[in-house]
C-alpha cells in the first residue's frame, strides 16, 4: 500500500483511488484502513520537501524580509485553504458515501477525457499565460485551490486536479505540476495529522508497525517518481495517463459487473 500511494500520488491517476482499490483486492477496509490511507501521504510528502528543499529553504529564511519569499507563501496558503474549509463540511460524507471501486472507476474514466481536452487545447496552440510559480497571483492560487477541491471525490485525483486545472486556468505544464506539488505539503500534511487525530480511538501502539512500513515505502517510491516526473513534463505530454486512466477504469467496472473480480465496496 505504501508503494502504490508513494508511486501514484504525484501522477494525474489518484492515489485514493488506487488504495481503495489495492485495498479491496487486499482485503483491507474498514475505517482504520481509511485513516491509514491518509495517514501514509505524509511519507509520499516528505519526499516533496526532499525534492523541492532547496526552494523551500530559501522561501523560510527570506520570509521576513523578501517580497517574492512572502508572495510565493501566500499564495500557497490561499490555495490550501479552499480544501481545508470544503473538507471539513463535506468530508464524512464522501468517507462515507464515495469510498467505492465503482465510484473511483467512473471517475478514473471522467479525469481521462478532462486529460485529453486539456492536451488537446495545449497542442492547438493555446499559449500559457503563467510560466514560473512566481509569477502567479493571489487570484491564481485560489482558483488552483477551488479546482484542487474537486480532488475529495476519490478517483479524481488531487496532482490531476490541480495540474490540469492550472493548465486550463492558463498556467504552464511545469509551472502546474511545481504549485501542485507546493500545495501538496500543507494539504496532505494537514489532512493527514488531522485524520490521525479525529480517530486516533480506533488506534493504539500495536498500530505502530503498520504505520511506519507504510510510511518508509511511501516516501522511497514518491522521492523516485517525483524525480521522474519532473524529467518527463519537460518533453512529454499527460496523454499517456489520460488513456491509462480511461483504461484501468472500464476495466474495473467491467471486472465489477461480471464478476471476475470481487470487488468489495466496504
Amino acid at each position: 500500500m505504501g508503494v502504490v500511494e508513494g508511486l501514484t500520488e504525484f501522477l494525474p491517476i489518484s492515489s485514493t483511488g488506487h488504495l481503495i482499490l489495492a485495498g479491496a483486492l487486499l482485503g483491507f477496509h474498514g475505517e482504520k484502513a481509511k485513516v491509514f490511507d491518509i495517514a501514509i501521504q505524509t511519507g509520499a510528502i516528505f519526499a516533496v520537501i526532499l525534492v523541492y528543499w532547496e526552494r523551500i529553504k530559501s522561501t523560510i529564511v527570506e520570509l521576513p524580509t523578501e517580497r517574492r519569499a512572502q508572495k510565493f507563501a501566500l499564495n500557497v496558503l490561499v490555495g490550501f485553504l479552499p480544501a481545508v474549509v470544503l473538507a471539513l463540511i463535506f468530508g464524512k460524507f464522501i468517507k462515507a458515501h464515495l469510498f467505492t471501486p465503482t465510484v473511483v472507476a467512473t471517475t478514473f474514466i471522467l479525469g481521462g477525457f478532462i486529460i485529453l481536452w486539456a492536451e488537446k487545447r495545449s497542442a492547438g496552440g493555446t499559449v500559457a499565460r503563467v510560466n514560473s510559480v512566481d509569477e502567479m497571483t493571489v487570484m491564481d492560487a485560489f482558483k488552483v485551490g477551488l479546482v484542487q477541491c474537486l480532488a475529495m471525490i476519490p478517483g479524481t485525483s488531487r496532482s490531476g486536479a490541480t495540474i490540469i486545472g492550472g493548465m486550463f486556468l492558463g498556467l504552464s505544464r511545469k509551472t502546474a505540476t511545481d504549485f501542485s506539488f507546493f500545495l501538496a505539503i500543507p494539504t496532505l500534511i494537514g489532512a493527514g495529522v488531522y485524520s490521525l487525530y479525529k480517530e486516533r480511538a480506533l488506534l493504539s501502539t500495536a498500530d505502530i508497525p503498520l504505520f511506519a512500513v507504510g510510511l518508509v515505502f511511501s516516501f522511497i517510491s514518491a522521492w523516485l517518481c517525483v524525480r521522474w516526473l519532473l524529467k518527463y513534463i519537460s518533453s512529454n505530454s499527460f496523454v499517456p495517463f489520460a488513456y491509462y486512466r480511461i483504461v484501468f477504469g472500464v476495466i474495473v467496472l467491467i471486472t465489477a459487473w461480471t464478476g471476475v473480480v470481487s470487488w468489495s465496496e466496504a
